[in-house]
């Protein structure tokens, strides 16, 4: 084990931290790498690292006047995305993985990794991040210690999380409990054998064990699949941890919206990848006098104050956006947030003069490129320049429209929840939900048609439940009686409303029902007003949605009519809906909540 073999690995670890040590020391008697190394967090030790990986051709070094600091990675092929079919929940009992979730028996899976952990950093440098995830100030700071053979995943991982000395320091004064995540690109390197820009290993493994609130990620160095503090951590294990404590970990994105009469509002939303996230995060409004900030586009996580009213933090400190549709026409904050640099982008195009390209990022395409996996690529290609998953990994403080708030360690005060999907017809524009129980119903039956951003085909409904669907750490329907049961934690006076959304709704046509965008903040505006008891709505079986004059359409060339077409409850298409949802309730078993029942049968008698 070189050095390792010949000095304590205690003599030189920065940290006392009795069980940290001696995990490090298991990892490394196990996966058997050249060398271990404590990650720092410093800016000096990312410089070192990121001109290792350009020499190792991992990664490019881009123009430095268009994108300061910032670098191209690209990968293998065959590791492009989430492996949803390889993911596991490896819980003690079946039952507690549920429907949504493989699962294996945990001893089973153990001897399994082990096997395949075996020597898989040989001839590698063993990277020890350690890392929190929401503020280091917060009540209960969760951390989390990211054990790679992937320098890529050390660099990134300093974009998405707080990393480094002072996180260690915290954890060894306070003896601090942290979530073990341990991760190998599954290609050791024998004496002389020459590296690849991109090691991964065909059999991908991305597993959890949620009773001992632990991951083992291997043979994927992309993504959530590698960056371990992300989907793993924050969601997957998080929601074990949340349903444990009382509270929620959640994929929403969190915005703060201020009136005309300087009043704020902060609403959360979940969205399944791929249907405006980010876009919405970074929302530009269209809508005179009303200011739209962000505190975060991807991961929310909530708890009830002193107070009984629900709070919300963004547990990261990056963007880790699809970069396809995100452009300078569609989401200019995101692009000024990109452009200062400091950025990894992963399978996107290069450009001639060393900057980078994707589809949708600007309106003129450029003539000529090399695309995502190398090639020659003109404007006349018949294949995208750059993968349709590929991702900008952006520091979050980049961003001119941070809300201050995002640095308050107990979060903010939500007033209303959105949940959306992408459903060319069926379900309305914007509903309000009649009742919270009602809410949850809709966010249960979530859908949305797929995308590039999860293995597998594309298009097809898939229900997504609170756009949860591939990170619920433990089974579906306990989940959602979790949402339920919780909710008597709070003040019913200061329960959020819930809203369900769908900018992609289709007209006759074939074109887009709703403009979308920044005009998404008018929908917005109109269910704040719907808050404060001053905009008009429609009462439908499916819950109540805005009459044709109550969205502000100012400056938009669309009218009122318009507006009922795109919110218009077809009960034919719900009668579909209707058998459905049966159909995907069906699916919990005895594990959804009765709540949820009746709420079907309510919606089925109204209906009727």
């Amino acid at each position: 084990m070189g050095d390792l073999a010949r000095l304590p690995l205690l003599e030189k670890a920065p940290t006392t931290h009795a069980g940290l040590l001696a995990w490090v020391e298991e990892v490394a008697e196990l996966t058997q790498p050249d060398r271990i190394y404590w990650v720092d967090g410093t800016e000096e030790e990312n410089t070192r690292l990121t001109d290792e990986l350009v020499a190792a051709g991992t990664l490019t070094r881009l123009n430095q006047e268009l994108f300061p600091n910032s670098f191209a990675a690209f990968s293998d092929p065959a590791d492009v995305a989430r492996v949803e079919e390889q993911t596991f929940i490896c819980s003690e009992k079946e039952h507690d993985a549920g429907f949504t979730n493989n699962w294996m028996a945990p001893v089973e899976m153990k001897q399994k990794l082990r096997g395949l952990f075996g020597g898989s950093m040989r001839g590698r440098t063993m990277y020890v991040i350690p890392f929190v995830m929401g503020h280091l100030d917060a009540e209960d700071p969760k951390f989390g210690v990211e054990i790679t053979d992937s320098a890529y995943v050390v660099a990134s991982m300093r974009i998405m999380a707080r990393i480094g000395t002072d996180v260690l320091n915290r954890m060894t004064e306070t003896d601090a409990f942290f979530v073990p995540a341990l991760h190998s690109l599954g290609a050791p390197l024998e004496a002389g054998q020459a590296d690849v820009p991109w090691p991964c290993n065909p059999d991908k493994w991305i597993v959890h064990f949620p009773e001992e609130r632990s991951i083992w990620s291997f043979g994927s160095g992309y993504g959530g699949n590698a960056l371990l503090g992300k989907k793993c951590y924050a969601l997957r294990i998080a929601s074990v941890m949340a349903r444990d404590e009382g509270w929620l970990a959640e994929h929403m994105l969190i915005l703060k919206l201020t009136s005309p009469e300087q009043k704020t509002y902060y609403v959360s939303a979940a969205f399944p990848s791929a249907c405006g996230k980010t876009n919405l995060a970074l929302l530009d409004p269209t809508i005179e006098g009303w200011k739209v900030e962000t505190l975060g586009d991807d991961i929310t996580w909530m708890r009830f104050g002193k107070e009984g009213e629900l709070r919300a933090v963004n547990p990261e400190a990056g963007l880790f956006g699809v970069a396809p549709g995100t452009g300078w026409g569609t989401n200019p904050n995101a692009m000024r947030a990109i452009a200062k640099g400091n950025s990894i982008f992963t399978n996107v195009a290069l450009t001639d003069d060393g900057g980078v390209w994707w589809e949708g990022m600007t309106e003129e395409v450029p003539a000529h490129l090399i695309d995502w996996q190398g090639n020659s690529w003109t404007s006349d290609s018949d294949k995208p320049a750059a993968h349709p998953n590929s991702r900008f990994c952006t520091p979050i403080d980049q961003i001119d429209m941070l809300a201050e708030e995002y640095n308050k360690p107990d979060g903010v005060e939500l007033s209303a929840i959105l949940f959306g999907g992408r459903r060319k017809t069926t379900i309305p524009l914007v509903t309000e939900a009649r009742s919270w129980s009602n809410g949850i119903f809709m966010g249960s039956t979530l859908s949305s048609e797929t995308t590039a951003a999860a293995a597998g085909a594309v298009g097809v409904v898939r229900r997504d439940p609170m756009a949860m669907l591939p990170f619920m750490g433990y089974d579906a329907g306990d989940y959602l009686n979790h949402w339920v049961n919780l909710s008597a934690k709070g003040n019913p006076e200061r329960l959020p409303k819930i809203f369900l959304v769908n900018w992609f709704r289709r007209t006759a046509e074939g074109g887009f029902a709703w403009p979308g965008f920044g005009d998404n903040a008018r929908v917005l505006k109109w269910a704040i007003e719907r808050l404060e008891g001053k905009a008009d709505a429609v009462e439908t079986p499916i819950g109540f949605v805005p009459t044709g004059e109550s969205i502000d359409l100012k400056g938009l060339d669309m009218t009122a009519a318009q507006v009922e077409e795109a919110v218009r409850v077809d009960p034919a298409e719900w009668a579909t809906e209707l058998a459905s949802i049966e159909e995907w309730y069906a699916n919990f078993g005895d594990s959804l909540p009765e709540a949820l029942q009746s709420e079907l049968a309510s919606l089925k008698s109204r209906l009727g």
